[in-house]
């Protein structure tokens, strides 16, 4: 019985399914391996581009920085100044809000120009020591007449003032920021100049309607 023909037809059927079965494990195998090599080389090059693309920076980049790090700690000292002189609690409110946001931005741009091998401004705000950082190059930087008078105010005087200097203040960094969002090439550095646009513009229209100005 076990020779005959019924049953040498069934394992001859098994032997090829069998066979059949193995060739397309095998086959689905190998293109799962080759799929995901493909896809893994392809993951790697996609990576390694964005990361060039995130860390390839420009003259406009460095500008940026060493401009806006003095810039910003101009306001940091106005801002600070605002807790001892200010009467209102608005205008106390703004200013802490002012120095929370540009003192890790000074740290951050500092940490770039360093990586970058370039010159960092000055730690306390001074432009001298940077070449063509000039007050009257640096949009809405204010001069060393102005930010006395402010140190001399307290009260609604002070209030009136800071928020006056302040508004000029924010629409220079714009202005600095817009040149970096339409210029730069560094992509962390293009990406907060965004947030500085958006922030300061807001905080431009707040102090204007401190001000009683539309």
């Amino acid at each position: 019985m076990s020779n005959s023909p019924r049953t040498l037809t069934r394992r001859a059927a098994l032997v090829a399914a069998t066979a059949t079965a193995a060739l397309v494990l095998s086959a689905c195998g190998g293109s799962s391996a080759d799929s995901s090599t493909d896809s893994g080389r392809a993951s790697a090059a996609s990576s390694t581009g964005a990361d060039v693309a995130a860390g390839a920076h420009n003259a406009q980049d460095v500008a940026f920085a060493q401009g806006m790090i003095p810039h910003h700690q101009q306001a940091v000292q106005m801002a600070e100044l605002a807790a001892g002189r200010a009467s209102s609690a608005q205008v106390k409110d703004l200013a802490a809000r002012i120095e929370k946001a540009q003192g890790p931005e000074i740290t951050t741009m500092t940490g770039w120009l360093k990586s970058w091998g370039e010159d960092v401004p000055a730690s306390d705000g001074s432009m001298s020591s940077m070449p063509g950082m000039g007050s009257s190059s640096m949009p809405g930087i204010m001069n060393a007449k102005d930010m006395d008078h402010l140190k001399k105010m307290s009260g609604k005087g002070f209030d009136s003032m800071f928020l006056a200097m302040m508004v000029e203040h924010h629409k220079g960094a714009v202005t600095m920021a817009n040149m970096e969002k339409s210029k730069g090439k560094y992509g962390a550095a293009t990406s907060m100049a965004g947030g500085i646009v958006t922030t300061q513009n807001a905080e431009i229209t707040e102090m204007n309607k401190m001000l009683g100005k539309s």
